[in-house]
């Protein structure tokens, strides 16, 4: 299981734990991820995804699943998100004919 959220692309970052003497060692910060059940309104189906908790409060203020990947660029997402994505766009082809 990697360390990436599956809707912003959240990895783990690289940078000094510094001591009162100034000495520097090396650290990871880690994303904080959540396993979490999304529902997708246009799709009415749930999905369980790994994602951070940063990437859940702008889920929820973009509206939803639905409205945070129709925002979302392409190369950030997930294989698993980018078909959900995908079949949204579908979904909304097919209502609109």
């Amino acid at each position: 299981m990697s360390r990436e959220c599956e809707l912003t692309g959240t990895k783990p970052i690289v940078g000094h734990l510094v001591s009162h003497s100034q000495v520097k060692t090396k650290r990871r910060f880690l994303p904080n991820l959540i396993d979490v059940t999304l529902h997708s309104e246009a799709l009415d189906q749930k999905f369980k995804m790994r994602i951070a908790a940063k990437a859940l409060r702008s889920v929820d203020k973009l509206g939803g699943l639905d409205g945070f990947l129709a925002k979302a660029k392409d190369d950030k997402l997930s294989s698993k998100a980018l078909k959900i994505k995908r079949d949204i766009a579908k979904k909304a082809v097919a209502a609109a004919a």
